[in-house]
């Protein structure tokens, strides 16, 4: 069965509104076209399995939590249920939306675009034909609206526009309010807030200044329209309704200056206060707000990265703080009003700060360009990757976080490693440097340099740890260092051209390196120093790979070819034609078609599966081959994206966006409002004169096997995705017969008869059927049943025991299962050990999680039984003597236990 797509690591956040859930504990964060789910309080993070069109710019989350609308760039809406992680509902706004925002009551939600706001009924728990209903529209800014604030029960929103001015109308047909405009600043309208079970306002420009609106009357004295006036106005729209194509809901237009006789007996608000920002005028440019109506507490947002935490309605300065040197893009506070949520698109930066002890909750960044390279730890459980920025990141793979950045390096990393321990990473760099960093101490210990500065393109390291060899771009040359020492122990010179690629055999001090001058050489690092061969490939060669075994040697050239070589024998095994298979998408401004410009690319990465039967591969599209290597087929392709915010994407171009003078893509539009000025004419003072709005193209730099054979991991130009075979429900038996059934297995079960019910629980393949029935074995008849266990199925048991420790808490239970199969079988099971290795691996990265927290948990105990006793012998608190040396035996058994 296929991999799923089951997470996104390296990048956290990419644009759009910030949202906490209900509870206050999760934060769900836009990345790209997809969303992410951060657990906070249990340190996780998931991304939805669901995607936009385009990048996602805005997301209104319903009070309970359980539904979320996802709007991108062109204003294509989905409704998502977060319970269910899926897709009920799309629709199209058909013009790009600015902000989208439930009522607490979460029966309406209100959508900004252009210069209107539409009042939809919410998607109910009933089924329904159409999920978004539009009750009405309402009129009144002369420019694009900005942000969206309810009043607590519903009765009203505010909206803020670019023209300056906020508009505050009401949900229902009020007769004292049905609109009223508010102006008082002379900047764009960023946010605006009500305060809790009130109409009075506060509104924040962008010039960094609030207005502090109060209001004559209380929400309890809004009065209902008169009965008649409200159906003669409906059975006019009613009538004007049939004229339309398609119904516009009520419609409401409201003016800036109303008449006398309009504003009588209406609501009326008047400014009490205006504050402002920028005293001391460093503070500019203000992006982002959020308010906490509980707290009172104000978080505003600015263009060089500083936040203000202000006490309203006094304007009270709590603190001010630097958090980057980038724009903040989004502020979100959670229900509590203790965590603020903060994120920089500029850097890609995502940060909750609890503001009361001054900490971070969460710190995370992904890498500021592209991913260049990744590599899995031994043992599966960390990911560590490189990228352009220089960075070199480690990535825990079962929580999706980042837990050490790496920045020594000057230029782009172009390689990464594990040594065999999985305690050390290694990276080469266009400074011209290698580094080894410990992950013990989290520190650079060794620094590996050639004698002539050299840009070092690849990296390998020996299967023992202690040869690192990295190829150079400008001299041709492979350097070879001692770990232990440091020292470079030789320079291999013989390629005519750059190094491309390099790879150590798993099993044997070989050195296989790849060049563009068309050969693959390879090297025994124990013998001579020399070449011990050299293959001659048709083109220049880009990627060579060894299977696990170290048997097989694979090799992908520039044609599009990848050929398979006995490289013991310096025989060509087999080769795959793999150009067709890239499928090249067109990018906007090629002057060719996607068919023909696939005629010139290549796979640029290769990796054999974990038990080396198949082959992954990936170069300059949007797709990720698997190839099967004894066959020689395509056994899959996987879309690792359907974003069309990135470039090169379709294959045929948009006719629509074609005009005369060529494509649309040439015009520079500029930045917009935000970062650039709109049209770049000279005199111009504000925005970023050089800002330029570009679209990256979407390739695959790196693919990787996870060791444990489960996942394999890709980084792309959206960020480094994972696929799973262990997420999703999939029914896949295995041997299954008439006879079995969960009836049946049950019977069995109960008749004790535990091997019969385990082999036909296997059959069904159903997790939580297979769970239920090893768990309701006794421990003392494990003994016997391993021992009669059929050998088919010992390493499906095996399988199985590795995932079931991720999640179970009966640890003693399951590890007696795992020794007394391995002890059992032992001997079996190392006949068949390559195949095997995998799913021992898996197990081994369980178990060692396990051991970790454990061992972590015994230390601190026994430091704090030690301590209590030391603690009670200095007061004098005698114990009775004949008690003690039972209750020392105890401690001491019980931690060699648990070690």
């Amino acid at each position: 069965l296929p991999p799923q797509f089951s997470g996104l690591l390296g990048t956290v956040y990419r644009r759009g509104n910030l949202s906490f859930t209900r509870d206050g504990n999760s934060l769900l964060s836009p990345v790209g076209n997809r969303i992410s789910l951060f657990d906070l309080k249990n340190n996780k993070c998931e991304t939805l399995p669901l995607a936009t069109r385009l990048n996602i710019v805005c997301v209104g989350l319903s009070p309970d939590g359980s539904l979320a609308i996802l709007i991108d760039e062109e204003g294509a809406a989905l409704l998502v249920s977060l319970i269910g992680k899926c897709v009920i509902h799309q629709f199209y706004f058909h013009k790009p939306v600015h902000s989208v925002s439930f009522s607490p009551d979460g029966k309406k939600f209100v959508v900004t675009k252009d210069n209107l706001a539409y009042l939809y009924h919410a998607p109910g728990k009933k089924r329904e034909f159409n999920a978004f209903v539009l009750d009405k529209t309402y009129y009144g800014p002369y420019d694009e609206t900005t942000c969206i604030a309810w009043t607590d029960d519903s009765k009203c929103f505010a909206v803020g526009s670019k023209d300056m001015s906020t508009w505050v109308f009401g949900a229902e047909r009020w007769a004292n309010l049905i609109y009223y405009s508010l102006g008082g600043h002379k900047d764009v309208i960023v946010a605006c807030f009500f305060e809790e079970n009130s109409l009075d306002l506060y509104t924040i420009s962008q010039d960094a200044a609030l207005c502090v609106w109060q209001c004559d009357t209380e929400l309890d004295g809004l009065k209902p329209m008169p009965p008649k006036d409200a159906a003669k106005k409906k059975k006019a729209e009613e009538d004007d309704e049939e004229l339309l194509e398609e119904p516009k809901g009520e419609e409401i237009h409201g003016k800036a200056d109303p008449s006398e006789e309009e504003t009588r007996n209406k609501v009326k608000y008047s400014r009490v206060a205006k504050y402002f920002f920028n005293k001391e005028g460093d503070f500019n440019n203000l992006t982002a707000a959020a308010y906490h109506k509980k707290t009172h507490l104000l978080v505003t947002g600015f263009a060089s990265g500083v936040f203000h935490l202000h006490e309203l309605p006094d304007f009270n300065l709590i603190h001010s703080l630097s958090i980057s040197d980038q724009r903040i893009a989004s502020i979100s506070i959670n229900c509590t009003g203790d965590w603020i949520a903060f994120g920089c698109s500029g850097l890609g930066q995502l940060l909750v700060w609890e503001w009361q002890s001054e900490s971070y909750v969460l710190k995370q960044q992904g890498h500021f360009n592209s991913m260049v390279s990744l590599a899995y730890s031994p043992d599966g459980q960390y990911i560590v990757t490189g990228g352009e920025d220089g960075k070199v990141k480690v990535w825990n793979t079962s929580s999706s976080f980042c837990f050490v950045t790496f920045t020594e390096h000057n230029s782009g990393v172009t390689a990464v490693t594990f040594t065999s321990t999985g305690y050390v990473v290694l990276s080469a760099s266009l400074d011209g440097t290698v580094r080894a960093f410990d992950l013990h101490r989290y520190r650079n210990f060794r620094t590996f340099t050639s004698p002539r500065p050299s840009q070092f393109s690849c990296l390998a390291v020996d299967s023992s740890g202690e040869i690192v060899a990295a190829g150079s771009q400008d001299s041709f040359e492979i350097f070879i260092w001692s770990m232990q020492s440091g020292r470079l122990l030789d320079v291999l010179a013989g390629h005519e051209g750059p190094i491309s690629s390099l790879s150590f055999n798993p099993m044997k001090c070989v050195l296989a390196s790849a060049s563009w001058d068309k050969t693959v050489k390879l090297w025994d690092m124990l013998d001579s120093w020399r070449t011990k061969e050299t293959f001659i490939i048709n083109s220049d060669v880009l990627v060579v790979a060894f299977r696990p075994d170290g048997k097989e040697l694979a090799v992908a050239a520039l044609n599009g070819q990848i050929t398979f070589w006995d490289h013991d024998n310096a025989v060509q095994t087999g080769s795959i034609e793999g150009r067709h298979d890239l499928q090249m998408g067109r990018k906007e401004l090629d002057k060719i078609t996607a068919k023909q410009a696939a005629k010139g690319k290549s796979f640029t990465t290769l990796c054999y599966s974990a038990d080396g039967q198949s082959i992954l591969a990936g170069g300059l599209s949007k797709f990720v081959c698997i190839y099967n290597v004894k066959e020689q087929i395509l056994m899959k392709k996987f879309e690792i994206s359907c974003n069309h915010s990135l470039d090169a994407m379709e294959e045929y171009l948009d006719r629509r966006k074609m005009t005369e003078f060529g494509s649309m893509a040439l015009i520079d539009e500029g930045g917009g409002g935000d970062e650039g000025v709109t049209i770049p004419l000279p005199g111009v003072k504000r925005g970023d004169m050089s800002y330029r709005h570009f679209k990256p193209e979407i390739r695959v730099t790196c693919v990787r096997f996870c060791p444990t054979g489960r996942s394999w991991a890709a980084t792309t130009t959206e960020g480094l995705l994972l696929y799973s075979l262990d997420s999703g429900l999939i029914f896949d038996p295995f041997e299954l017969d008439i006879d079995v059934t969960p009836s049946n297995i049950h019977k069995t079960l109960s008749q004790k008869e535990y091997t019969m019910a385990i082999v036909m629980a296997f059959k069904l393949n159903e997790k939580k059927l297979i769970q239920e029935v090893i768990e309701a074995v006794p421990s003392s008849e494990v003994d016997v049943v391993c021992s009669s266990l059929p050998d088919l199925y010992v390493e499906k048991l095996l399988e199985f025991l590795a995932s079931a420790f991720e999640s179970s808490c009966h640890l003693e239970f399951y590890l007696i299962w795992a020794h007394k199969l391995l002890m059992l079988h032992g001997q079996k099971l190392k006949t068949r050990s390559v195949k095997l290795l995998p799913v021992i691996q898996f197990l081994q990265k369980s178990i060692q999680r396990h051991f970790e927290d454990v061992s972590k948990l015994c230390e601190w105990n026994i430091y704090n039984i030690k301590y209590a006793l030391a603690i009670s012998q200095q007061r004098g608190m005698k114990r009775p003597a004949e008690e003690t040396p039972g209750d020392e035996e105890e401690l001491d058994s019980d931690s060699d236990y648990l070690m």
